[in-house]
């Protein structure tokens, strides 16, 4: 029998590490959004900031996420072609990925040339990709049996 404490279970379970790695990206993206929108209404440079590196450590985040994610589809499925939620799953994070390095290169363009332009592309932009983002975290809760 297994239990919470078992460390080689909780480490070397086939799907463990892409349940555990996902919610650094998703909180991290929400919370930069929130950021940008109060700095926006606030004209806070400093809610600007926390922005920006909240998007950064989000874009960086999802890359063993979708490195996770793939080996999981390898490891408990053996590969197997997917269909259903777990493909639009994999569709919707591959999608939620691309926008937060999008949203984040926006923002780091923007930090180099001081451009307020910039507003008008990325806010639309961060407001998809939170969209995208929690539609793909509420198919994982499905997916790993939370929602169910």
């Amino acid at each position: 029998m297994t239990t919470p404490f078992d460390l080689k279970n909780v480490l070397f379970a086939r799907h463990a590490q892409h349940v555990v790695l996902i919610h650094f990206p998703v909180a991290l993206c929400m919370a930069a959004v929130l950021f940008d929108y109060l700095a926006l209404w606030k004209k806070s440079r400093a809610l600007a900031e926390a922005a920006y590196f909240n998007l950064m450590i989000a874009a960086i985040s999802t890359v063993p996420v979708v490195i996770s994610g793939l080996a999981a589809w390898q490891w408990a499925l053996d590969g197997q072609k997917l269909k259903g939620i777990l493909l639009l799953h994999l569709i919707l994070g591959c999608a939620s990925a691309v926008l937060i390095w999008v949203v984040f290169l926006l923002h780091r363009r923007a930090r180099q040339t001081s451009g307020e332009s910039a507003w008008r592309l990325r806010l639309p932009l961060e407001t998809l990709g939170v969209c995208v983002v929690a539609l793909t975290a509420h198919l994982g809760g499905f997916l790993s049996g939370v929602n169910a």
